[in-house]
C-alpha cells in the first residue's frame, strides 16, 4: 500500500473515532437510562398493587355489605380509590414522556429527564399509599367485626378504667388553686371540665351502646350498629387513655402554683484538655412551699448538684456565679419561669414602700431596707449563701429599672465602683471565695482568688515555690492533691436541667444583659 494510501487511511480511522466519541457525548447519560429503566419497573408494580387493593376492597364491601353500609367513612372507599387511580395515571404521562426522551437519546434532555423522574416517583408512590390506606381500613372495620365479642369486653374494661379514675382529690385541688391564684382560674377551670368531660361522655356512650353490646357479645349482627358501636368503643379507648394524664396534670401543675424556686449556679469547674476537657457547673435550687397565697405558713429547702454542660453553656454563663439563672415565682407554672440570670434573692422583693408575702421595707437614718419575714429567714439564708445584707431601696429601684428594660442587672459596688453581682461582682467574690472556682484562680486580680505561686519570690516561699518549673497549680483545702484532679461529687446518672445561655454583658456604667423572657 502507498503512503498516500496510509494516509487517506489514517485520516478516515481518525474522523471515525472522533464521530463515534461525539455520538456518545451527545446521548443521555447511562444513570439517567438506567433510573428510567427501574422507574418503568416500579410503575408496572404500583400498577398492580393499585389494581390489587381495588379489587380486594371491591370483595370486601360486597362481602360485608351490612357491616359497611353502616360505617360513613366506607362511602368515601370507591372515591378514594379512583382519586389514586388518576394519580397513578399522571405518574404514567411522566413514564411515557421518559420513554420519548430515551428513544430520543439527547444529552440536553438530562435535565428534563431527570425532573420528570423525581415528579414521577414522587406521584407514583402517593397513588400506592392512598390505595393501601383503603384497603388497610377495610381490612381494620373486618378484623373488628370478627372479634366482636372481644371487642365488647375491651369496652368494658375502658368503661371501668375511666369511672377508676377519683377526680374528687383533683378537683379540690383544682378549685382551691382557683381561689388562691385568681390569674389562673379560667386555665384550671378549663382544664377541670375537660377531665370530668370525659367520664360525663364515657357514661353516655356506655347507655347508648347497651343494645348494641349485647347483640355483639351474642354475634347478632343484624340487630349491630357497627358504625356507633365502633365509634364509641374508640372514644372509651381514647378516654381511659387520656384521662388519667389529664388529671396528673391538672393536680400537678395546681401543686406547682404553690412552689417557688430558683436555680443558682454556686460553682463552675473545668478538667481535663483538648478533646478531653469537660466542663461542669454545680446549681443550687432553693425550693419554698406556701400553703397558701398570703405565704404566711412555708418550707425551705435547697439541694445541690453538679451538672456536666458543654463548652458554650458554660462560657455563656461563666460570668453569672452567685446568680439565679432561672426563677419560678409562686402563682406560676413551671413553664412560666423566668431563665435569665439576676442578683439572687431579688426576685421577692416587692416595689419601694410596698410588702408581700415576703418581707417589708423598713427605715433606718432615713433610708429604707428590705427586711424578709421570719418564716423566709431560710429561704433568705440559702438565697444569699447565708450572707444577707438589708438592700436599700436605691439598689431594687435600679434593678426594677433594669427588668423593665429587659436587661440583666449587675449592681454596682458604691465603693470600687466595679460589678457587685456575678463573677466579677464584688459580694460574689467575697461569698463564693471557698468555691472550686475561686480556688482555682477563677477570680483573677480579686483579693479572694487563690494564686498559685503567688509568693513565689518572696523571702518566704519555699525553694520548690520558687522553682518556674515546678507544679504551681492550685490546691484543694484541706488536701495535697491538685485541684484539677480532685473529684467533686459525683453527678447524680440523669442530668436534666441545663441552665439556658445567657450572654454577659458589664452593668457599669450601663448593664446590658439579657432579656427577662418565659421559656419556650
Amino acid at each position: 500500500m502507498s503512503k498516500s494510501s496510509l494516509r487517506i487511511l489514517a485520516v478516515l480511522l481518525t474522523v471515525g473515532i472522533v464521530v463515534v466519541l461525539f455520538a456518545g457525548l451527545d446521548g443521555l447519560p447511562g444513570a439517567v437510562k438506567a433510573q428510567i429503566a427501574a422507574e418503568r419497573k416500579s410503575f408496572a408494580g404500583a400498577q398492580s398493587q393499585v389494581q390489587s387493593a381495588q379489587a380486594e376492597v371491591s370483595r370486601t364491601l360486597a362481602s360485608e355489605s351490612a357491616l359497611f353500609r353502616a360505617l360513613p367513612s366506607a362511602r368515601e372507599y370507591p372515591d378514594r380509590l379512583g382519586r389514586a387511580a388518576g394519580t397513578l395515571a399522571t405518574a404514567g404521562q411522566s413514564i411515557a414522556e421518559l420513554e420519548q426522551l430515551e428513544k430520543q437519546n439527547r444529552r440536553s434532555d438530562r435535565d428534563r429527564a431527570e425532573a420528570l423522574l423525581a415528579r414521577e416517583k414522587q406521584v407514583r408512590a402517593a397513588a400506592v399509599a392512598d390505595a393501601e390506606s383503603v384497603r388497610q381500613d377495610a381490612a381494620h372495620w373486618v378484623d373488628l367485626k370478627q372479634h366482636l365479642p372481644r371487642e365488647v369486653q375491651d369496652m368494658e374494661r375502658d368503661y371501668k378504667a375511666i369511672h377508676a379514675v377519683d377526680l374528687a382529690a383533683v378537683a379540690a385541688a383544682a378549685q382551691k388553686a382557683e381561689a388562691d391564684w385568681p390569674g389562673k382560674k379560667s386555665d384550671l377551670e378549663a382544664r377541670l371540665a375537660a377531665v370530668r368531660g370525659v367520664q360525663v361522655r364515657s357514661e353516655d356512650l356506655w347507655q347508648s351502646t347497651t343494645e348494641a353490646r349485647r347483640a355483639a357479645a351474642a354475634n347478632d349482627y343484624n340487630k349491630v350498629d357497627f358504625g356507633t358501636l365502633f365509634a364509641a368503643a374508640d372514644t372509651l379507648k381514647t378516654g381511659a387513655a387520656d384521662l388519667p394524664k389529664q388529671a396528673e396534670q391538672l393536680r400537678t401543675l395546681s401543686t406547682q402554683l404553690y412552689e417557688s424556686w430558683d436555680k443558682i449556679l454556686v460553682d463552675m469547674e473545668t478538667r481535663g484538655s483538648g478533646n478531653a476537657r469537660r466542663y461542669d457547673q454545680k446549681i443550687k435550687t432553693v425550693r419554698t412551699k406556701v400553703a397558701d397565697a398570703t405565704g404566711k405558713s412555708s418550707t425551705a429547702a435547697s439541694d445541690e448538684k453538679w451538672v456536666d454542660v458543654s463548652k458554650a453553656q458554660y462560657q455563656a454563663m461563666e460570668k453569672n456565679l452567685g446568680m439565679a439563672i432561672e426563677h419560678k415565682p409562686a402563682g406560676k407554672y413551671e413553664t412560666e419561669s423566668e431563665r435569665v440570670a439576676q442578683p439572687a434573692g431579688f426576685a421577692y422583693m416587692a416595689p419601694p414602700g410596698q410588702s408581700n408575702q415576703y418581707g417589708r421595707w423598713e427605715q433606718n437614718n432615713g433610708t429604707s431596707f428590705w427586711v424578709f419575714y421570719g418564716q423566709y429567714a431560710l429561704m433568705r439564708d440559702l438565697l444569699f449563701n447565708r450572707n444577707y445584707r438589708p438592700l436599700d431601696y436605691r439598689e431594687y429601684h435600679d434593678y426594677s429599672t433594669y427588668r423593665q428594660r429587659n436587661e440583666t442587672y449587675y449592681g454596682r459596688d458604691t465603693a470600687t465602683q466595679a460589678p457587685k453581682y456575678g463573677t466579677s461582682g464584688t459580694a460574689t467574690q467575697e461569698h463564693y471565695s471557698g468555691s472550686t472556682f475561686a480556688k482555682g484562680g477563677g477570680f483573677k486580680d480579686s483579693k479572694y482568688a487563690s494564686k498559685a505561686g503567688g509568693y513565689r519570690d518572696s523571702q518566704f516561699s519555699t525553694p520548690m515555690a520558687r522553682d518556674p518549673n515546678a507544679d504551681h497549680s492550685p490546691r484543694k483545702f484541706g488536701s495535697g492533691s491538685r485541684a484539677s484532679e480532685m473529684p467533686h461529687a459525683a453527678p447524680p446518672p440523669s442530668r436534666s436541667y441545663r441552665p439556658a445561655p445567657t450572654p454577659y454583658r458589664p452593668s457599669m456604667p450601663r448593664s446590658s444583659g439579657r432579656s427577662f423572657g418565659r421559656r419556650r
